[in-house]
C-alpha cells in the first residue's frame, strides 16, 4: 500500500486472513457451476457464507442472486459492487483438482472468481464497519449475465435504488496477474442478437426444382452478411457480425420447410448498429423475393456497450494504484467487441468496470469461453483488495 489509514489497514488485515478462503470459495464454485436462470445452489452457497458471519442479505428474484447492504438504517447514497454468478454451457476440459463436476457446464468466463472476490470484499468491509465512517455500500451478486437478463432482473428488484455509482471487475487472461487495466469511455461493444427464421416449401432432394429451399436462402443470407457488413460500415468504426447457429432438417434426402439462423452483431456506435439492422431487414426482403421464401429477421435482445464514467474511472484507478505499482495499472487502448450486461446498470447510474489480470506470465493464456480457461489464483486477493479499496476511495472522492 502506498498510503495507509487505520481503516485501510483493517481492510488489509482481514483480507489477508481470508486469502485461502477466497481461493477455496472460487474452487467450490468452479466445481459446481450453474447456468443462467438456474443459479439456486450458487445463491445458497453465497447465503451460507454470509450467514456464518452474521451479515444480513436479501435474495434476488425467483430465489437467484443476493443483495447485501452495509447497514439497514435510513436511506443513504450507496456505492454498488457487482459480481456475476452464472456459468456457461460448456464442457470443462482442464485437468485440475477443481475441475467442473457438471457435464457441459463450466465457469469459463471467471464468474466464480468474481463472486469469490466480492465475498472477500464484503466481509472485510462489513467487519471493519466502514458504514460508521460514512461509507455506505451495496453488494450485488447477480445471476444470468450470460443471457444479458440478470442485470435487468436485479434492477427490477430494486438493486440500484439509492445507488449513486456502481463498480465491477472482470478477469482477463491477456493481462498478467498483478495488473489491473482501465479505460475511460467505451469499454465494450453494443451486442445485438439476431434471429432469422426462413420458411419455404419442402420437397424431395432429387427434385429441388419442385421446392423452395430455405437452406439455399439461408446460406445466401449468411454469405451476404459476412461479405456485406464490412462493406457498408465505416472501416474506422468497428463492427462484427457472426452466426453460431444454423439449423434445418433431419433427413439428408429431404429439402426441409424451415431453416433458422442465430447470431450476434457487435458495434461501437449506435448509428452503425441501426444502419446494419436496417440493412439486414432489406437483405431479407431481397433474398425472400429471389428464392420465393418467407424470411423473418428479429433482434430479440439489444445490449448496449459498457461506457465507463470518466470521474469514477479516475477514482477506481487511484484505488488500484493504492495496492499495485503505478506501472501495473495499464490503460486499455481498444474497445472490446464482447458484450457485458453490466451495461444495463449504466443506463441508470454512472459506473466503471476494470480488467483484472489473471494470466500466468510463463503460460500461453486460454481465452474466455474456452473449455480450457482458468485463472492464476494469485489474482483473487488482488481483486478483493481492489474492490474494498475502491469502495472507500469513491466514497471519499464523492463526499
Amino acid at each position: 500500500m502506498k498510503a495507509s489509514t487505520p481503516l485501510l489497514e483493517g481492510i488489509e488485515t482481514k483480507l489477508n486472513l481470508l486469502k485461502t478462503e477466497i481461493r477455496d470459495w472460487r474452487r467450490y464454485l468452479h466445481r459446481h457451476p450453474e447456468p443462467s436462470g438456474n443459479e439456486f445452489q450458487t445463491t445458497s452457497f453465497i447465503i451460507q457464507i454470509l450467514e456464518e458471519r452474521g451479515i444480513d442479505f436479501r435474495v434476488g428474484p425467483d430465489g437467484r442472486g443476493v443483495i447485501v447492504d452495509s447497514d439497514n438504517s435510513s436511506k443513504h447514497p450507496r456505492i454498488a459492487l457487482r459480481a456475476d454468478i452464472d456459468a456457461l454451457r460448456l464442457q470443462d476440459e482442464k485437468t485440475v483438482t477443481y475441475h467442473s463436476q457438471e457435464i457441459n457446464l463450466m465457469h469459463a468466463c471467471g464468474h466464480d472468481a468474481h463472486t469469490a472476490m466480492l465475498l472477500g470484499a464484503v466481509i472485510s468491509l462489513h467487519e471493519n464497519k466502514v458504514n460508521e465512517h460514512g461509507i455506505h455500500w451495496r453488494a450485488i451478486f447477480q445471476p444470468a449475465e450470460e443471457t444479458a437478463q440478470g442485470a435487468l432482473e436485479m434492477i427490477r428488484a430494486g438493486a440500484i435504488e439509492d445507488i449513486q455509482s456502481i463498480i465491477a471487475l472482470h478477469v482477463d487472461p491477456y493481462y498478467p496477474v498483478g495488473t489491473i487495466a482501465y479505460k475511460k469511455g467505451n469499454l465494450t461493444a453494443n451486442c445485438i442478437e439476431i434471429a432469422v427464421q426462413i420458411t419455404g416449401d419442402g420437397g424431395h432432394g432429387a427434385r429441388p426444382h419442385q421446392a423452395h429451399d430455405p437452406l439455399w436462402a439461408a446460406s445466401e443470407f449468411l454469405q451476404k452478411c459476412y461479405n456485406g457488413v464490412p462493406r457498408i460500415c465505416d472501416a474506422r468504426d468497428p463492427s462484427v457480425i457472426s452466426f453460431g447457429v444454423m439449423q434445418s432438417g433431419i433427413n439428408p434426402n429431404v429439402i426441409p420447410e424451415h431453416a433458422q439462423l442465430r447470431g450476434t452483431l457487435r458495434t461501437v456506435s449506435n448509428k452503425t448498429s441501426k444502419k446494419v439492422q436496417s440493412w439486414l431487414l432489406s437483405l431479407a426482403d431481397t433474398i425472400s423475393q429471389l428464392h420465393q421464401v418467407e424470411i423473418a429477421v428479429e433482434f430479440p435482445s439489444i445490449l448496449g456497450g459498457v461506457v465507463n464514467d470518466a470521474l469514477l474511472t479516475t477514482s477506481c484507478t487511484k484505488a488500484a494504484k493504492a495496492i499495485l505499482p503505478d506501472e501495473k495499472i495499464i490503460p486499455i487502448k481498444q474497445v472490446s467487441m464482447g458484450g457485458e450486461d453490466f451495461a444495463n446498470y449504466l443506463n441508470n447510474i454512472p459506473g466503471c468496470m476494470l480488467r483484472l489480470g489473471c494470466g500466468t506470465p510463463e503460460m500461453e493464456p486460454y481465452p474466455l469461453h474456452s473449455p480450457y480457461f482458468d485463472i492464476d489464483e494469485r489474482a483473487l486477493i488482488i481483486g478483493a483488495r481492489y474492490l474494498a479499496h475502491a469502495t472507500i476511495q469513491i466514497a471519499q472522492d464523492q463526499s
